[in-house]
């Protein structure tokens, strides 16, 4: 029996690129819906996000019903919050805000089965197939198959991102433009030119040590990342579409309210008005 391989990193180690979808609707419709659409990877949010175990276990079965990755973004807390999405058979963890080689050195043993980090083990959850997985084939194939990246969104971390993409369990670097725009005093400044240049070192360090270089933007910058370096982007998500889509309707339809309206009044004031 195996694990189930990981889409991303398949397209990865082939030297493709890798789509990424936020997702923060809790209902896992949501990520139904855009796995069946064919995106690589679904994002799921612990470290804003109030949804429980059972929100991201449903939002899990739905993404690998279509052969479809997750990532879920952890939060900053105990070793058991860093390997419950990996249990629930999530694709992948992102460890926000890293802020030293040493803080991804402690991850990645929270994380990594022997004989890289000393991970708690259990093998009866859906990633080890509920015991169904022998005992060293859940840790080898669990090393293998599932990914640990670590968000770069802070300027400290910068002094050593060479040490931090060279250590053995983090697959990859993921630059954060939001906190990091905010940390530099420049919030929501996309092009500010040390957002940019520590965007590019981030795409730099993770390909100079063989790791995965994501990012997160808009998709219609999606070429502007490729040519950085980037192969693992996350370009929407649901929140945006359905906000976009709300609104173009309601433009639309406020344009033939207020036309509508035009044409009664005229009509009424040919007529005399109202009678």
């Amino acid at each position: 029996m195996k694990m189930r391989e990981s889409r991303v990193l398949k397209k990865l180690r082939a030297g493709e690129i890798a789509s990424c979808f936020k997702i923060n609707f809790a209902d896992g419709q949501a990520s139904e819906l855009a796995a069946m659409l064919g995106f690589d990877c679904l994002w799921l949010d612990q470290e804003h996000l109030a949804q429980n175990w059972s929100v991201i276990n449903a939002h899990v079965w739905a993404a690998k019903a279509h052969n479809v990755d997750v990532m879920v973004r952890v939060p900053r807390g105990s070793y058991s919050d860093y390997v419950k999405p990996l249990e629930l058979d999530a694709t992948g963890i992102l460890v926000p805000h890293i802020m030293s080689a040493q803080d991804a050195r402690n991850v990645v043993q929270m994380t990594r089965f022997h004989p890289v980090g000393r991970r708690a083990i259990d093998g009866g959850s859906a990633d080890g197939s509920y015991t169904n997985l022998d005992f060293n084939e859940y840790l080898r194939q669990a090393n293998e198959q599932r990914f640990v990246i670590v968000q770069i969104e802070d300027p400290e971390p910068l002094e050593e991102l060479d040490e931090i993409a060279s250590i053995e369990g983090v697959d990859g670097l993921f630059f954060g433009p939001g906190d990091f725009s905010q940390a530099i005093g420049a919030p929501g400044e996309w092009h500010h030119p040390r957002l940019v240049e520590a965007r590019k070192r981030v795409a730099e360090a993770a390909n100079r040590h063989g790791k995965i270089a994501a990012t997160t933007g808009s998709v219609d910058r999606l070429a502007e990342f490729v040519g950085m370096g980037y192969r693992f982007v996350s370009v929407g998500a649901d929140v945006i579409g359905v906000n976009t889509y709300c609104q173009n309707i309601l433009t639309k339809f406020e344009q033939v309210r207020a036309g509508s309206r035009e044409t009664t009044v005229a009509t009424q004031t040919a007529q005399g008005g109202y009678k």
